[in-house]
């Protein structure tokens, strides 16, 4: 698996925008396993929802390009 220089939104573990892909190639960790944890916190969190802070990262992380990737 490739590993992104700095943190951007991910071309190859997407299942929406990149955004949970992206963070798992940049901290080296499976995209299952992010997703997972971000669902599991996301429910259990009565403060913020899940799905804005998905779609604030999403509007912030630029899109990864071929430069991007070490």
């Amino acid at each position: 698996m490739a590993k992104l220089a700095k943190l951007h939104r991910s071309n190859n573990n997407k299942m929406i925008a990149g955004v949970m892909g992206g963070i798992a190639e940049y901290v080296g960790w499976s995209p299952m396993w992010v997703r997972l944890l971000f669902v599991i916190v996301s429910s259990l969190s009565a403060a913020v929802p899940g799905i804005l802070i998905y779609i604030v990262l999403w509007i912030i992380m630029p899109k990864a390009t071929g430069q991007s990737y070490q």
